[in-house]
């Protein structure tokens, strides 16, 4: 990070900005200038609030839209990195409006990409999702279309000083619209609703989630799909961590929602790096192949038809560990998971 002194998040108003902001205001003070590019006037005000800028002179709040190019060359002058966590993510919504998510997911992230191309930014890091994974629904199309812009960019970034890589994660944990917000809502009602009692999930906290995006701003050589070792949880067990008296009747999948979450595919795995921590998914056509990346930068090929599969998983969460982790990261603290 001492190579980088101004960084632009786009979404950077939504849970993962506001974290994000937080861990580089608390970690690396040399930073110059940190730009938070979004649409929403209100809650640039309202993380005004819990950053002021007499104490926090660095912050700077960029209204824009990924769909507007011009701003984004506007906002992009002199900024080194990039992290695009913008996106509209909410699958029904994106199914019932399907051209709008195509526009900031599709269309904003190639805005993004020729922005970066343009202002000589160095490094850019995309958030992308599971439903990128063989993509059942719109919004995992949109990205798995907006991860495969952003590692083809590297191919005609030129002699430009620049690397684009995508990190790719499940669920995060206490993440705007995910379920255990909502369980914690409806507890008092005494019904946790449950589409599929089969149902499971990845679970990832937000700073694990930043923590990831900075390894990936350190380790990446441009054009990697990266995937954490993270653990799984039962539907049903979070409803039991949570609301343990409630009812839970069983309500159906909603469309384009899978019963278990994928990150890699069997398909992925003639290009996927083991790497410890982390998993790499190399492109198909580029300038590194399996072997020559771990070669230059360790890891182990994983096995021929290998699958990261949240139901396969071997590490699933129990409910006292979700009941600590919720405690920790999503309840109030004087909201008792007892």
């Amino acid at each position: 990070m001492v190579n980088y002194r101004s960084i632009l998040v786009t979404g950077g108003t939504g849970s993962f900005g506001k974290k994000f902001v937080e861990t580089i205001l608390t970690r690396f003070p040399h930073i110059e200038r940190l730009v938070v590019y979004s649409r929403d006037e209100l809650k640039q005000f309202q993380m005004a609030q819990q950053f002021p800028e007499k104490q926090f002179g660095q912050l700077r709040y960029f209204i824009g839209d990924v769909r507007d190019k011009d701003r984004l060359l506007r906002a992009l002058e002199k900024i080194d990195v990039v992290i695009h966590a913008a996106a509209l993510k909410q699958v029904p919504a994106c199914e019932y409006n399907p051209f709008e998510a195509i526009k900031t997911n599709v269309i904003g992230a190639q805005n993004v990409i020729e922005a970066a191309l343009d202002r000589g930014v160095k490094r850019v890091i995309a958030l992308s999702t599971d439903k990128a994974a063989a993509p059942i629904n719109l919004y995992g199309a949109s990205k798995l279309c907006s991860d495969k812009l952003f590692v083809a960019a590297n191919n005609f970034r030129g002699d430009r000083d620049l690397k684009l890589a995508v990190v790719r994660y499940g669920n995060v944990m206490g993440s705007r619209g995910s379920v255990i917000p909502f369980f914690l809502e409806r507890r008092g009602t005494g019904v946790l609703p449950i589409t599929d009692p089969a149902m499971t999930r990845f679970n990832i906290s937000l700073q694990e989630g930043v923590d990831m995006v900075l390894w990936t701003l350190r380790n990446s050589q441009g054009g990697e799909i990266f995937v954490p070792k993270i653990p799984s949880y039962r539907i049903t067990d979070v409803a039991q961590a949570i609301g343990p008296e409630c009812e839970q009747p069983i309500v159906g999948i909603r469309p384009g929602e899978k019963i278990h979450e994928e990150m890699i595919t069997a398909s992925d795995s003639l290009n996927t790096i083991d790497l410890g921590s982390y998993y790499a998914i190399l492109p198909s056509a580029g300038a590194h192949t399996v072997e020559s990346y771990c070669a230059a930068h360790g890891g182990e090929p994983v096995p021929l038809g290998f699958a990261y599969n949240s139901g396969t998983n071997p590490d699933f969460l129990t409910v006292e560990q979700l009941r600590g982790l919720i405690a920790e990261h999503v309840s109030p603290p004087s909201s008792s998971l007892a």
